[in-house]
Parts: C-alpha cells; sequence; structure tokens
C-alpha cells in the first residue's frame, strides 16, 4: 500500500487526484494539505503538513509555490517522496529542490501529460531540422483561473526546442513594444487565457511559403491527475533521492 498526501486537496487537480486514488487498490489518501483547511472527503485536511502524524510514502503537490518551504520540509522529515506539479517555482525555490533532492526523492514535471512528453520529443526532432529555416513561435491556451504566464509546458516546449537548434536561443514574450523585424535567433511565446480552456499547446515552425504546426490538447484534467498518480507510484519504487521527471518515467515503462 502506498500512503498518499495530497498538497492542494482542495483545488480542481487535487479532487480529480482523490478520484482516480479512490480507484486504485495500491493507492491510499492518508491526508491532505491544503490553505483552507475544510474537510471535503474521507481523509483530514491540514494547512500545515507538520501537523500530520501518520505515514506518508509520497506527497502529490499541485498547489501553489508558496507551499514548497513547507512541503520540502515534511518530505524530509517523513523521508516522502514528492511530485512536485506545481508551476511558477523560482530560481531560488528550484535551488531549494535540488537541496532536498539530495536526501529524497522529487519527481518534477511542469506537465504530468504523457501526450506532452512525446510532443516534446517531436518538437526536438523538427527544430533539428527545421530550426534554421524556420520561425518558431509556441502559442499557449488555459483557462481564466490560472495565474502564471507563459505556461510552465510552454517553457519546456521552448527549451525542447531551444536545445536542439544550433544557434542561442532568445525567448520573446510581448511583442507590442517592438518596432523591429523578428531576427531568426526568437523563439516567441504567447499566451492565452480564457474560459475553461484546460490547456493547449501548439508549436509553429513557419518557413518560406510553407508551414508546419505541432499540437497538444488536453480536454480534461485527468490527464494530468493520472500522470501525477503514475508519477507517485513510480517514486515509491525509488532507492535513491534525486531529482526524475517524465523522461525517467517512460523510459521505466519502455524496460518494464
Amino acid at each position: 500500500m502506498i500512503h498518499i498526501v495530497i498538497s492542494g486537496c482542495n483545488g480542481r487537480m487535487g479532487k480529480v487526484i482523490t478520484e482516480l486514488c479512490a480507484q486504485e487498490e495500491a493507492l491510499q489518501v492518508v491526508a491532505g494539505i491544503d490553505l483552507n483547511p475544510v474537510k471535503l472527503s474521507t481523509f483530514p485536511v491540514y494547512a500545515d503538513p507538520m501537523e500530520f502524524t501518520g505515514k506518508a510514502d509520497v506527497v502529490i503537490d499541485f498547489s501553489s509555490p508558496k507551499a514548497l518551504g513547507s512541503l520540502l520540509t515534511f518530505c524530509k522529515a517523513k523521508k516522502a517522496g514528492l511530485v512536485l506539479a506545481t508551476t511558477g517555482i523560482s530560481d531560488e525555490q528550484m535551488e531549494q529542490v535540488r537541496e532536498a533532492a539530495k536526501e529524497i526523492a522529487i519527481f518534477k514535471s511542469a506537465n504530468m501529460s504523457l501526450g506532452i512528453n512525446v510532443l516534446l520529443e517531436l518538437v526536438k526532432n523538427a527544430a533539428r531540422v527545421l530550426g534554421g529555416s524556420c520561425d518558431i513561435e509556441i502559442v499557449e491556451r488555459h483557462h481564466n483561473k490560472k495565474v502564471d504566464a507563459p505556461s510552465g509546458t510552454a517553457l519546456m516546449i521552448a527549451d525542447a526546442a531551444a536545445g536542439a537548434v544550433d544557434y542561442a536561443a532568445e525567448y520573446v514574450y510581448d511583442r507590442h513594444t517592438v518596432r523591429q523585424p523578428r531576427r531568426k535567433t526568437e523563439i516567441g511565446i504567447s499566451a492565452v487565457r480564457g474560459g475553461t480552456i484546460v490547456g493547449e499547446h501548439e508549436i509553429l515552425f513557419a518557413g518560406r511559403d510553407e508551414m508546419i504546426e505541432i499540437k497538444h490538447t488536453a480536454l480534461s484534467r485527468e490527464v494530468f491527475a493520472s500522470g501525477a498518480v503514475k508519477a507517485a507510484e513510480f517514486l515509491a519504487r525509488q532507492k535513491q533521492p534525486g531529482i526524475y521527471d517524465m523522461s525517467n518515467l517512460v523510459q521505466e515503462g519502455v524496460h518494464s
């Protein structure tokens, strides 16, 4: 039995993860962490993770960067793994994650969808072949409640493309103040917020007289929740501390 703690349990993603865990006999949600510690399910909910004194194997975090410090402290005290799915983490906080990963296993991904990770490989291949002759633009669309922009996934895609081209790519987020032609080294990143869009990422390779588009659309939050649960199961099998990501999970599936 894997004992799960859900950080952000009363949020949209937390509720979906709770439902998915309830369908798995090998998983048990033993506690929830939420700034609004209202009990909405069958497990206790705390504002401070250190209030929970039971056993915890893995924490799944879909909350806020503000909660990171207390979650790292909790996971180190419990020797629990951490699935870190929260976006908007600062460089300083990322350094805290790297330090904590010397003691515990941390699974970090800005997007828990397996489909997105297939898309990243497609983007790398396309950028390797087309990056010298095509302009690269990324457009991401999310619901009107999302607070960070661009999305962490858009930045993952940009990093994948930038790592495959033979020039030093420059990320450009806003063009309305720019009065000059587009430079070949730019990767444009645009954010759209509206309605109830779960998540959509489109990568455009625009060349002379032709365009190639690669697109991923999430139709429900269960896509991300399912990936996070798989990541928790993966972490429960790890014996070594360190930082893991979707590539490790996919690789394990290839060799299993």
